[in-house]
């Protein structure tokens, strides 16, 4: 059979890192990139005799991310062991949430190639990180660091709706958009502060039995997650179709060969033996509670793009792109605001801006100038300082040797030249030059006018007024 012949049904399990300063259950700092085993004590460490006590801005952060993804919330919920045993979890379980969890039945909508679609979300739950392992590129062995160990998570766990790598995409991005938002996690999936196990299986389309189940663990990247998608779909249809059975299991996902690899038997709940933690007390919340939190929540992505076509008449397109980000959504509102000219600041994120980040795989909250360096490099263009393919340069030199604009220009020598005699000696010289573009041109050939000014942009090394290059050509041409 055709991987036509099959549906594919995605569930997703994300962790995001709470932007709390202070783990889930003791004071040690939570902030990423210190030396190994430096954020550590005898709690997060599981000393024996030391006794866990609950960080509440955890519970609060988890809350928001219930509210703004239209989760139920929980007025008693508790905390669980989860037991299991690796060596980057000196407890040999996890402190999480099992059947009481703070958030449940939440959604999040996408809008994909096929239409608007809701994703549901099971639960949300609070729970303890592990630590990581540092292992030798020489296989002589591995190395704990525990600063992780005790960094406070949500886990978002997603009702099986996905149906393909497209939809995980879509509905990934959405989720992390709307937890930057409303700032409890800062989702640098290069940090791992956001990541995904992805569970896959497919089943004979028209079939009402899921199939049986493969999950990828932490897969922190959404170019990595649509390839490792992609792949899994093809591999189970091979098995499939080749007689054979998908076996319930744990896969590795190499980035290079674009491969999956077992690496154990899937768990099942039961085999994690969970129990109520005896050392922490449950988590009961008041209307009051849950009320203040709700008042307290920002403007959602859903809500500021709709607000952005109407208020600044952005297409759907455009307000989709701008904010899909926080961090860039606040730049082109801050930016606007500074230079009015929305048009104009819309125009240099969803392209120059956006290529960039692209090519460079840089997160938008890495960009290294403000509102108002942006704001005065549009203004730089409306005076006629620069010119607009100058400043797609000095854009450039923003981002590579981040200062003002104006400070780039003058070291440069980027002022544009606006000097009537000066750009009318460049015109008489071009036209002079290309006898044959000027009979194009009277011939009927209107190219052939782009033509002459791009030699005179080249002459004069792109510092040209356009504008006025344009009038004085047709000026002359009569």
């Amino acid at each position: 059979m055709a991987r036509e012949d099959y549906e594919v049904v995605i569930g997703l399990e994300v962790h995001a890192e709470l932007a709390t300063k202070t783990k889930i259950f003791c004071s040690c700092p939570t902030s990423f990139g210190a030396a190994p085993n430096t954020h550590i004590c005898p709690i997060c460490t599981a000393m024996p005799g030391t006794l866990p006590v609950l960080n509440e801005k955890v519970v609060e952060y988890a809350v928001r991310a219930g509210l703004a993804t239209d989760c139920t919330i929980s007025q008693d919920s508790k905390n669980d062991r989860k037991n299991y045993f690796y060596p980057d979890l000196p407890k040999a379980y996890q402190i999480s949430q099992y059947d009481k969890p703070l958030c449940e039945h939440g959604k999040i909508e996408i809008d994909s190639s096929t239409g608007r679609k809701t994703i549901g979300i099971t639960r949300i739950h609070i729970e303890e990180d592990a630590g990581k392992l540092n292992h030798d590129e020489f296989g002589r062995g591995s190395l704990v660091d525990l600063n992780r160990a005790g960094v406070p998570l949500i886990e978002i766990v997603s009702e099986p709706d996905l149906r393909s790598s497209e939809e995980v995409d879509l509905y990934l991005r959405k989720l992390k958009s709307i937890l930057e938002y409303i700032e409890v996690s800062d989702c640098k999936m290069q940090e791992g502060s956001l990541r995904a196990d992805v569970n896959v299986s497919i089943r004979k389309k028209g079939a009402k039995e899921y199939g049986t189940r493969t999950e990828m663990k932490n897969m922190n990247s959404f170019r990595s997650i649509t390839r490792a998608i992609e792949y899994e779909i093809d591999r189970q249809v091979d098995v499939i179709d080749n007689g054979g059975v998908v076996e319930q299991e744990t896969l590795r996902w190499d980035e290079v060969s674009g491969k999956t690899f077992s690496m154990r038997d899937k768990e099942d709940a039961q085999d994690y033996r969970y129990f109520p933690d005896p050392d922490l007390v449950a988590i009961k919340l008041s209307d009051e509670y849950i009320e203040n939190i709700k008042k307290s929540l920002p403007e959602l992505p859903e809500s500021r793009k709709q607000r952005y076509l109407t208020e600044y008449h952005l297409s759907e397109k455009d307000a989709n792109i701008i904010t899909s980000s926080k961090y860039l959504s606040d730049l082109f509102e801050e930016a606007s605001k500074i230079c009015n000219n929305p048009k104009a600041v819309n125009n240099w994120i969803i392209s120059d801006i956006s290529r960039i980040l692209n090519e460079t795989e840089m997160e938008p909250v890495a960009i290294p100038f403000d509102s108002k360096q942006l704001a005065k490099l549009v203004m730089l263009i409306d005076k006629g300082t620069i010119s607009s393919s100058i400043a797609k340069k000095v854009l450039v030199e923003m981002f590579e040797h981040p200062r003002d604009p104006e400070d780039i220009i003058d070291e440069k020598g980027w002022v544009q030249i606006s000097d009537e005699g000066a750009i009318r000696d460049v015109v008489s010289k071009v036209l002079e030059n290309n006898s044959q573009s000027v009979a194009d041109y009277k011939a009927g050939k209107e190219k052939a006018l782009g033509y002459l000014v791009g030699q005179a942009m080249k002459e004069t090394r792109g510092k040209a007024n356009p504008q006025m290059l344009n009038k004085m050509f047709k000026e002359e041409l009569k």
